[in-house]
């Protein structure tokens, strides 16, 4: 025991330095302190960083570099673990050291990878060296169920090859390649698994199904049957309904019998009430129950009958539901007459169609851009007259605020509370004065409340020149009183002066006298049935000016020719400084 003490004290060595014989990574780092093991390591880390790596498998090959996978060695992790090799009290420390120096000690550095980055080059590997196996299957030859036979392949054994990647990468050897494992991909499904399906499907194609929906019936034929059976491949071993045959044949079963469930709606009657359309539940087919039942027919031998299977499919909004809503009369409405570009009409017809229909929940805020969303090509908008920066042109969905000022004029006859309302930019005399409403998606927006007890219903009727909205729901009785100020002018319009190379100099033509700019505002007062006042609200609408168009002539005027007596008299040219073209 005291020569086991003195041999242990003599081969102890300082605690602050590895053991001798310990490698890290087939490098010796033994008898260095951490830090220089540490310094040493990665600076032979830094040295074969852009050296690839040669992986190998079934006759293929790839080079790959650590920086490919973002594989990075953590060497001050693996000093840390080759300390341990040679530590504890001197005497005990000295004897490990010594199994250490007989025996050596070779220590892998923990390492990080991009997950990703590796899962992408195993799974490149594996489709270059991989045979994925292939189960037995049953196919049909003519009316005949023939077995294809089954096949064992060999894939890469991703786990093992990633690891062994991962540590190649990481460390610093790049001399020899890196044999990567492949190993059997061998069949779950054999041709005996598949023995009792063939038998079933014989059975199938033995004779006719009969199907039943109600009182009708028809017949299923083998070459029927044939073309709905989803037979055993790709690892199952049991028959099935099902694929593109049998997915076609329960659509057309479904357009023939199925019926789409119907929401309770509302009517709008000639004297302004509203009646609850009744909900309709809808009927479908129960596809899987269906299958089900053809599956069973098709296995028997005797029992060749099998339903269409149909379930009631109940309405979104039933009758009650309907009736509860409160929506029985009209509380607001409002017509205005449009025509000109046909594009514009069509706009106006779109839109309206859009936001008919919209319910509106008590306490809930109607937006014009939210009910309608974006005006866009794809939606259907045409271009036409529109207003845009205080300029008539052409753009995408002209004729909407239209819409959106019928809407305004209904819901401020409802005496409804309006939270959001722009006048347009130039003045529009068809409508009432003071109560237009544009919009400009998303940032323009008309928005009103339904602050009723009961739930509002925006109906919207496009006739072939005039447009109606009306809003209906439970009665209000509020009385609506309007004051408008008179439309005033507030500057009159600029003059834009164009050149004309076609008219003589001092002519000049006014293609369009313009609008001055102007104002107006409109008071509404609502009361509620017992007289009181709910509302007074005043709307102010400035409008921008339109310039006065004037062209004025540039063409110098012709110089009256010399004849023997002179310059011509009142005889000469006519028309030198035009007819005057002022208006």
């Amino acid at each position: 025991m005291f020569g086991g003490v003195v041999l242990g004290l003599a081969f102890a060595g300082s605690p602050d330095k590895i053991a001798g014989g310990v490698r890290i990574s087939g490098v010796n780092v033994g008898g260095l302190t951490p830090d220089e093991a540490t310094a040493k390591l990665e600076a032979r880390a830094r040295a074969v960083a852009s050296v690839p790596v040669v992986f190998t498998a079934e006759g293929h090959s790839w080079k790959l570099r650590a920086t490919n996978l973002g594989v990075e060695a953590d060497w001050r992790a693996a000093v840390k673990l080759a300390q341990r090799d040679g530590r504890g009290f001197a005497p005990f420390r000295g004897l490990r050291r010594i199994g250490v120096r007989v025996f050596g000690a070779d220590v892998t550095p923990p390492a990080r990878v991009w997950k990703q980055a590796l899962r992408v080059e195993l799974a490149r590997m594996s489709r270059a060296v991989g045979t994925p196996h292939r189960d037995a299957a049953i196919v049909l030859r003519g009316p005949t169920p023939t077995i294809v036979g089954a096949r064992t392949g060999r894939a890469l054994q991703s786990s093992t090859a990633g690891a062994a990647i991962v540590q190649a990468l990481a460390g610093l050897d790049r001399g020899q390649p890196v044999s990567l494992p492949v190993v059997l991909d061998r069949p779950t499904v054999t041709a005996a698994d598949l023995a009792p399906a063939v038998n079933q499907v014989h059975t199938s194609l033995s004779r006719p199904i009969r199907m039943s929906l109600g009182r009708s019936s028809w017949l299923l034929r083998p070459g029927q049957v044939s073309a709905l059976l989803l037979l055993p491949h790709g690892g199952s071993t049991s028959l099935a309904i099902g694929g593109r045959a049998a997915d076609g044949y329960f659509k057309r079963l479904a357009h023939g019998i199925g019926r789409p469930p119907r929401n309770a709606g509302f009517s709008v009657l000639a004297n302004g009430h509203v009646a609850v359309v009744p909900a309709r539940p809808g009927r479908v087919i129960d596809v899987a129950a269906t299958r089900r039942d053809i599956l069973a027919a098709a296995l028997s031998p005797t029992q060749r009958s099998a339903r269409v299977v149909v379930a009631t499919q109940a309405a979104r909004r039933s009758t009650a539901e309907a009736r509860a809503l409160g929506i029985t009369t009209k509380i607001g409405s409002y017509e205005t007459i449009y025509g000109g570009d046909p594009n514009r009409i069509h706009n106006v017809q779109l839109v309206a169609k859009l936001i008919d229909g919209k319910l509106i929940a008590p306490g809930a805020t109607f937006s014009f851009n939210h009910a309608t969303g974006a005006r866009t090509a794809a939606k259907g908008f045409l271009e036409a007259p529109v207003i845009i920066n205080g300029e008539v042109t052409t753009g995408l969905g002209g004729g909407v605020c239209q819409v959106s000022t019928t809407v305004f004029n209904a819901a401020y006859e409802a005496g409804l509370r309006i939270t959001a309302r722009t006048n347009h930019a130039l003045y529009i005399s068809h409508y009432p004065q003071g109560r237009d409403a544009t919009v400009d998606y998303p940032d323009v927006d008309l928005r009103f409340v339904n602050d009723t007890q009961h739930w509002i219903l925006v109906r919207t009727f496009v006739g072939s020149y005039s447009l109606d909205v009306g809003l209906y729901g439970s009665p209000t009785h509020r009385r609506v009183v309007s004051e408008a100020r008179p439309l005033v002018d507030t500057a009159p319009p600029p003059t834009k002066r164009t050149p004309d190379p076609t008219l003589y100099q001092g002519v000049t033509v006014v293609d369009d006298t313009g609008e001055p700019s102007r104002s107006t505002s409109v008071r509404r007062l609502v009361y509620l049935p017992g007289g009181k006042l709910l509302y007074d609200n005043t709307w102010y609408s400035s409008y921008r000016a339109e310039p006065r168009l004037v062209r004025y002539g540039t063409k110098p005027k012709a110089k009256p020719k010399k004849g023997p007596s002179g310059p011509s008299g009142p005889s000469g040219p006519s028309g030198a400084t035009g007819p005057s073209s002022r208006r």
